[in-house]
């Protein structure tokens, strides 16, 4: 992944987190761009789409007749998960062909739930690794990269830490995600500066 492609969504998670309350899990998600040759994907952009996940009938009915059924009430809250605007896939899409890339997967946020969230909740703890609710996701859209960043807040300073899932095989959904390799090209500014 080029830093380039984690920056912005880093930005912008960071910018969410701040805006959580036990109420208002507020989810960051993006789309990852780049190519893919042989068995590597290359993550060179991410971009961003509305979350239509309250708006969306189709969201709606799948939340209401499959999510919330088989993970639970707190998926009731609009606030909780993200359905990404089609139109926003469209546009994404094309321009990605545009530039010759190809659309790869996604990224999103899990905060420490753990900390911030409802006190009933307060026992689930997230981290980089996939929830069922992702497995689910994941399965779903059958693409081939799947960031999870967590977010940690220690004191005053703001941790993260990043893992890469592959969807699990559809004819063995029970084994879960497959964790991918994942590396970030550094700053090549930032390198520069290290050489002096």
């Amino acid at each position: 992944m080029d830093h380039q492609a984690l920056t912005p969504f880093l930005a912008s998670a960071l910018a969410e987190y701040s805006f959580i309350t036990p109420e208002q899990p507020l989810p960051c998600f993006a789309v990852l761009l780049g190519r893919l040759e042989d068995d590597t994907a290359y993550v060179e952009r991410s971009a961003f789409g509305r979350n239509s996940r309250a708006t969306d009938p189709s969201a709606q009915l799948e939340f209401s007749e499959a999510i919330v059924p088989r993970f639970g009430r707190a998926y009731e809250n609009e606030h909780r998960g993200w359905w990404i605007d089609s139109h926003d896939v469209l546009r994404i899409t094309r321009a990605a062909e545009e530039d010759g890339l190809d659309v790869l997967g996604s990224i999103h946020m899990h905060p420490d739930w753990h900390r911030i969230g409802p006190p009933e909740e307060r026992g689930a703890r997230l981290s980089e690794r996939p929830t069922p609710m992702d497995t689910h996701v994941f399965a779903g859209t059958a693409w081939p990269v799947n960031v999870i960043c967590y977010l940690e807040q220690q004191g005053e300073a703001m941790y993260h830490a990043l893992a890469a899932w592959g969807p699990p095989q559809a004819d063995a959904p029970e084994v879960g995600c497959t964790e991918l390799e994942l590396r970030i090209r550094a700053d090549a500014g930032a390198a520069a500066s290290a050489k002096r």
